[in-house]
């Protein structure tokens, strides 16, 4: 069994996997070479024998136990024909929102629109390397994906006053996002993914509301996916309750963020955990390094535990340190 479902699976606790979040990416060499020549992002990640060669850059150079498929949560609002941008400095930009479009788009549509996606999956999942590696596919969790379409950027200043005016618009969102989520799922599992994370990026964000636009959607696709088959590891950065979230959402994995307090999460939650350290970490030097990383794997010493990061890997990361870090976790 592949080390990470073997940690979920089995609930394996001799061994802790290693991947991490955006690990094919800004700071490697190799990716940003491609990088330079490819400036529209959403055309790379329809360019699957560039997403797959990006998705298996990692490995070839870190060995990590899982790839995952170098995408992006907005295909999905570009799928269902929401105009998406990435601007350098900036981030996303997304075009007008016309809900009367968004619900003519049907499943044949949608999958049609991605199928360079699914064609990069099933190309990566083929590769030799990935032989006792897990394929990690990926999406955004309906919360999140709303919060990009409706605010039409990243809302890193925090939601705007009027972001619930239009309760009924939201509403109907949450329940055509949820749906063409699960179809994105099925399809990234049926070209060859073995693990689904769900991101909710901006989870942190909501006060109140948290039944209705966080744990029933995020529910029902976690359950979908679960009928599928397929393990699914759960990223809800920024709430402030893991443990009920825990409790009602039931992923078969948790991933914590930075701000959260490992020893409390190992105390209260017993399904297995995921990521925790503080991405800057790795820009700082191996002794703090190593220190850090080995508190995890000692708090979560007797837990089913995958390590990775409580976010991405940042752009400005040293590739050494990253590389020092896995064969410590490895050693460990």
């Amino acid at each position: 069994m592949t080390p990470i479902k073997n940690c979920i699976v089995n609930k394996d606790t001799t061994k802790k996997p290693i991947w991490l979040m955006r690990q094919a990416g800004r700071y490697l060499p190799e990716f940003r070479e491609i990088r330079k020549k490819n400036l529209n992002f959403i055309k790379l990640c329809l360019n699957e024998n560039l997403s797959s060669e990006i998705t298996l850059q990692p490995i070839k150079r870190f060995d990590f136990d899982a790839a995952i498929i170098f995408s992006d949560i907005l295909m999905i609002p570009f799928a269902i024909n929401q105009d998406v941008k990435f601007e350098k400095g900036f981030g996303p930009k997304l075009g007008n929102l016309d809900i009367n479009e968004i619900q003519k788009i049907n499943e044949e549509d949608f999958t049609n629109k991605l199928k360079s996606v699914y064609k990069a999956i099933a190309l990566t999942s083929e590769n030799n390397i990935l032989k006792n590696k897990d394929l990690i596919g990926f999406v955004g969790a309906p919360w999140t994906i709303i919060v990009y379409m409706v605010n039409k950027m990243s809302p890193k200043n925090g939601l705007p006053e009027n972001f619930f005016n239009d309760i009924s618009l939201l509403n109907d969102l949450i329940i055509i996002v949820e749906k063409f989520i699960k179809i994105h799922i099925k399809n990234q599992i049926n070209a060859g993914a073995n693990v689904i994370q769900i991101f909710d990026s901006w989870a942190g964000l909501l006060e109140n509301k948290i039944p209705d636009y966080i744990y029933n959607p995020t529910l029902n696709i976690v359950e979908y996916v679960k009928k599928l088959g397929v393990p699914v590891i759960c990223f809800p950065r920024g709430i402030r309750d893991y443990k009920n979230y825990c409790d009602i959402v039931k992923p078969d994995v948790v991933n914590i963020d930075y701000n959260v307090d490992p020893i409390s999460i190992q105390k209260g939650i017993n399904i297995p955990i995921q990521g925790g350290m503080d991405p800057k970490t790795l820009l700082t030097d191996k002794e703090n390094l190593k220190k850090e990383a080995k508190r995890y794997l000692d708090i979560f010493k007797d837990h089913p535990y995958i390590f990775n990061l409580g976010h991405g890997v940042l752009p400005e990361t040293d590739p050494k340190m990253v590389d020092y870090l896995v064969k410590m976790v490895k050693d460990y």
